[in-house]
């Protein structure tokens, strides 16, 4: 349907176009008479259709009046004034209804991220393929190296290292063994796992997060701009003075063809094109700036909305970070005879076959210092332990903290060595990676998320910008989460969170009265960015369910646009209410001088045409590079409120 629309509103503009050029050049009359009239037919059913269907269900809006007014200009030979007017009023409602297109498939596409087929355990350890949607609670299943888990459950036995960033946003895989629980559409590691399932396909987190998207995308109050809040009453008043003005005169004797004329005057001069035009080219201009510079809002209502957000909340891996870890420290031990360039290569050596996240951040780290790396000639990975190989006769074992207790001999004084450096790496909110050569503790490295360049430098302005610190919304651990937020300046921290908590904490801020701006990227962060008023997903790194169900998407990463572009949505507020006041002011003038006394039809249709071009041409100021840049500069004060600013962190 909405294709449709934008399929129809390019012709009419296409076939608009045509007629101008034909009228330019000197074409027949009747040739640029029906360019014109077709791009009626073809930019005005719509519209016109949506305004009947309305008015059949008793409600008369701008669509209908929209339509009227055009056709009333062609029948007074201002055809061009009227097909003009078809033109953006169609190609606006078009790309306003693509912009704002939500599909159920985008939601339900999610549950793709769950796997089918499970391997379910029958007594005797025999096998059974099933679908997914029949596992019950208490069903056993095999989870092999690389699958994705079935359902959500408890691991009775094994160990592996399972990736559940699509549900928590962690950036490392995390360890699971026996007793740990595991959540349906995560991926295990290198390690079999025995799961024994403890709810439902529709009970699982995951399916939890499609339900929470979908109630909060429907129950979401429909917000439609400032002039369609108030076009019904304007409408009606419209349409009810226009027939006063023709029949009561006609009832009392007047003249029919003065009297219609007069009445279809003020029908002209009345009709909201000029008010319409106010709002709606602004907004759009200011949309296809920020789509210039790498924001992509999707529709004049969001950006529109933009300018009073009072309360920002961020997403941390994946949003204020990169989603993936680095090296940001090595520490060499004291019993540690390399220097700690041989260290790493090293580690990077035996860390090169792996496609573990850490053993990207090492190589890479390796790879960065221009040191050159060599084949190990053994290699072998164990889940929650790391990794190990033989380099040239030495033995290399790179991991988690845990290869600390297979140190012996010589090795003892730099285990507890090596363990009191972890200490201080775990209490910084860093991970630690352990080192061991030759079964003797070398270094600890301590991996980190890499922290946006632009995330200090944004929660600054924006706290300029709205009055109050962005808050920070994460499901990663309490000590990650506020080693990062104090990097980048944000006071106000919730960790630990499932999907269904983050969204109670956006509904907490929205309680104490906050206009709330979620930022994230990932399918956790889905149900938050529909709940709240707005959402921005992150371009690159984001999850497709988050993209859909975002309002707008930050198409390059670069949060430095974020403030901006809230600064310009401001910019665009208060061209629009400058085009109000000179389209009402113009309005109302006409309308008074029709009323008191008598308005040539032709200086009617001049002055109100002439008022839709002064509010289009400000509008359109919009477009130029210059208004980006005054949105960067731009030291807009905060809306006043009473927004809150605590969060009670919700785990469930």
């Amino acid at each position: 349907m909405r294709l449709r629309e934008a399929r129809w509103a390019l012709i009419g503009t296409l076939l608009f176009a045509l007629g101008g050029a034909a009228e330019v050049v000197g074409a027949p009359a009747w040739l640029w008479w029906a360019l014109y009239l077709t791009c009626y037919a073809t930019g005005g059913w719509e519209p016109g259709l949506t305004g009947l269907r309305a008015l059949r269900e008793k409600s008369l809006d701008v669509d209908l009046l929209m339509i009227v007014a055009a056709v009333l200009a062609a029948s007074i030979g201002q055809v061009l004034d009227g097909a003009l007017l078809v033109v953006i009023f169609a190609t606006s409602g078009a790309l306003e209804a693509i912009a704002t297109q939500r599909t159920a498939a985008s939601v339900q596409a999610l549950l793709t991220l769950a796997p089918e087929q499970a391997t379910r355990l029958h007594p005797g350890d025999i096998e059974e393929t099933v679908g997914t949607v029949k596992l019950v609670p208490g069903d056993v299943l095999l989870i092999r190296p690389g699958e994705r888990i079935g359902a959500d459950g408890r691991v009775l036995n094994g160990l592996s290292e399972v990736d559940q960033a699509s549900i928590t946003g962690e950036p490392l895989p995390v360890l699971k063994q026996a007793g740990d629980p595991v959540f349906a559409g995560t991926i295990n590691g290198t390690g079999a796992l025995r799961v024994q399932v403890e709810k439902s396909a529709g009970e699982s987190v995951l399916a939890r997060i499609v339900a929470l998207v979908e109630e909060a995308s429907a129950t979401k109050a429909k917000t439609q701009l400032f002039i369609e809040q108030v076009e019904q009453r304007y409408s009606i008043a419209m349409v009810t003075v226009t027939l006063a003005l023709f029949l009561v005169p006609l009832g009392l004797g007047g003249p029919f063809r003065p009297t219609l004329l007069r009445a279809m005057t003020f029908m002209i001069v009345a009709s909201p094109c000029a008010v319409v035009l106010a709002t709606m080219p602004p907004l759009l201009a200011a949309i296809a700036t920020a789509g210039r510079h790498g924001v992509l809002v999707k529709s004049a209502v969001v950006m529109e909305q933009l300018g009073g957000i009072t309360q920002v909340a961020f997403d941390k891996t994946g949003t204020l970070t990169d989603g993936a870890p680095r090296v940001a420290a090595i520490r060499l031990l004291e019993q540690c005879a390399l220097s700690l360039d041989q260290v790493l290569r090293l580690a990077a050596t035996a860390e090169r076959p792996s496609e573990h996240p850490v053993a990207r951040a090492v190589v890479a780290e390796a790879t960065e210092r221009g040191l050159k790396l060599g084949t190990p000639q053994e290699f072998s990975s164990t889940p929650g332990r790391g990794v190990t190989a033989t380099i040239a006769g030495t033995t290399v074992q790179v991991g988690s903290p845990a290869i600390l207790s297979a140190a012996s001999g010589t090795g003892l004084g730099a285990s507890s060595a090596a363990a009191e450096v972890v200490g201080i790496i775990h209490a910084q909110g860093r991970t630690a990676v352990v080192v061991v050569i030759d079964h003797v503790p070398a270094a600890v490295l301590a991996l980190v998320d890499r922290i946006r360049p632009q995330a200090a430098e944004a929660v600054a302005s924006l706290t300029r910008l709205t009055g109050r610190t962005p808050a920070l919304l994460t499901g990663d651990n309490a000590g990650a989460a506020w080693q990062l937020a104090a990097q980048v300046g944000i006071t106000n921290v919730a960790a630990d969170l499932l999907p269904a908590a983050k969204a109670a904490n956006v509904r907490d801020l929205q309680a104490a009265g906050c206009r709330v701006l979620l930022v994230g990227d990932g399918v956790n962060d889905a149900p938050a960015l529909a709940a709240a008023d707005l959402g921005i997903a992150m371009g690159r790194a984001g999850s497709d369910l988050a993209l859909e169900t975002a309002d707008a998407v930050i198409v390059r990463d670069d949060l430095a646009t974020l403030p901006t572009v809230i600064a310009l949505s401001r910019q665009a507020h208060r061209v629009v209410v400058a085009n109000l006041t000179i389209a009402s002011a113009i309005i109302a003038g006409l309308v008074m001088w029709d009323l008191a006394g008598h308005l040539p039809l032709p200086l009617g249709v001049a002055g109100h045409e002439g008022s839709t071009v002064i509010v289009g041409l400000n509008g359109l100021r919009l477009l130029r590079n210059g208004a980006w840049n005054r949105a960067q500069r731009a030291g807009w004060p905060a809306h006043p409120d009473r927004c809150g600013q605590t969060m009670q962190p919700k785990r469930g």
